[in-house]
């Protein structure tokens, strides 16, 4: 049982989308649409098996097609399986709050800063009738 046959749904697409090269692999079909192994393997410096391998990885992890036309097998990126991660993912992403509770504490310090010098000011030109509330 090789990496990707002990895993499953979400950590097996982390763990696909985890090697470089598979991730080169995956920009290069998204760019270029569907190519046999043969072209996919002429872009990198590794050896043919070394991509085929690759390539079983991404195809096991549901992140790519392979159709056979005539004798050549085509990769196509099939990016349904990564809605998963990106939606786990997301849960860092998103503000928990606690960046909004900050933002009005930073607002009301500042407004009380104002309400202070403004008051205070009032109180030394000799206004009547106001009160520091701060």
């Amino acid at each position: 049982m090789d990496e990707a046959e002990s895993l499953s749904g979400l950590d097996q697409v982390a763990g696909a989308v985890a090697d470089p090269v598979r991730r080169q692999i995956l920009m290069l079909l998204l760019h270029d649409g569907p190519l046999p192994a043969g072209e996919i393997a002429e872009r990198f410096a590794i050896t043919r098996p070394a991509v085929s391998r690759h390539l079983r990885v991404l195809r096991q992890s549901g992140l790519l097609d392979a159709e056979l036309v005539g004798r050549r097998r085509l990769y196509a990126l099939d990016p349904g399986p990564l809605a998963e991660l990106i939606a786990w993912l997301g849960q860092f992403a998103r503000p928990t709050g606690w960046e909004h509770r900050f933002d009005a504490l930073e607002t009301e310090v500042y407004r009380t800063r104002r309400d202070r010098r403004t008051a205070a000011g009032d109180a030394s030109h000799g206004v009547a009738g106001q009160e520091s509330t701060a």
